[in-house]
């Protein structure tokens, strides 16, 4: 009887200590600089597509995944003034990551081969 009580007392404290771990560890997850980027229209000639331009920002890491065969696409990091920061190509469907040096203000620019462009916004914090 005593192994069965030992073991009631060792589930019970897991039970406990599991939502306790879990939600730290979604805490920890929060915290950790991931935001998503809305991509939205600049300039669109035919069929909208920003939908599959999926963009994050993860500390100084600007991440880009395209989930559809968009051809080759430009894209260009400038600063919210206009400075520019870094220019690339991808052919899609792809990825690509820029790190982005300094902390502030930036936008993103993606120029399809067919002429669409589309944009979005974020903020680089140390």
């Amino acid at each position: 009887m005593s192994n069965y009580k030992l073991q009631k007392k060792l589930f019970l404290l897991l039970g406990l200590l599991l939502p306790i771990v879990w939600c730290s560890a979604a805490t920890i997850i929060s915290k950790d600089g991931y935001s998503a980027i809305q991509v939205k229209v600049a300039h669109v000639q035919s069929v909208p597509k920003g939908y599959t331009i999926q963009a994050s920002i993860n500390g100084h890491y600007l991440t880009v995944v395209f989930t559809e065969n968009l051809g080759q696409v430009d894209i260009e990091v400038t600063t919210s003034t206009g400075g520019y920061v870094q220019a690339n190509s991808c052919i899609t469907p792809n990825g690509i990551q820029f790190y982005i040096p300094n902390a502030g203000d930036y936008i993103v620019t993606f120029t399809l081969s067919n002429g669409d462009i589309y944009a979005g916004e974020f903020t680089v914090t140390d």
